[in-house]
């Protein structure tokens, strides 16, 4: 009976010892999951063929570049907007014009700028809805 309560004893203290931490091995941690590295920026750059801008009329290129990369599967847009000039009783201007993708990242496509001056002018840059980047930029017409 001695042998019965001394396996018992050292079975009792065999548990303890594990529940309190001793000689236990714990899984490994799960691995941490592969941080993909951030894309690149989008480098917009607008140029006008039919240098000056002028009124009526314009061909628009645009380059859109993600790093080294020529962008090819965007949406991109030009929206020009002029602000009301009350004492010229002028309401304010707003246009629009899409753009094609003509192959290496060039965009191109003709609008209207609707009088001479100066248009606050967005560069859009959409795929699948999502904007993949925008750059204003002043553009004068003559």
């Amino acid at each position: 009976m001695k042998q019965l309560t001394l396996a018992m004893v050292l079975g009792l203290m065999a548990a303890a010892a594990t529940a309190c931490g001793g000689n236990t091995q714990h899984a490994p941690a799960p691995a941490a999951a592969p941080v993909e590295a951030p894309a690149a920026p989008i480098d917009i750059t607008l140029a006008n063929p039919s240098q000056p801008v002028k009124t009526g009329e314009n061909t628009f290129e645009v380059m859109v570049m993600q790093g080294t990369q020529p962008v090819t599967d965007a949406d991109v847009s030009l929206n020009f907007y002029m602000a009301a000039m009350p004492q010229m009783k002028m309401p304010e201007m707003k246009n629009s014009v899409a753009l094609k993708h003509e192959g290496g990242g060039r965009y191109m496509g003709t609008g209207n700028v609707m009088m001479a001056g100066n248009w606050d002018t967005t560069v859009m840059v959409m795929r699948g809805g999502q904007e993949l980047g925008s750059k204003k930029v002043t553009v004068t017409a003559k």
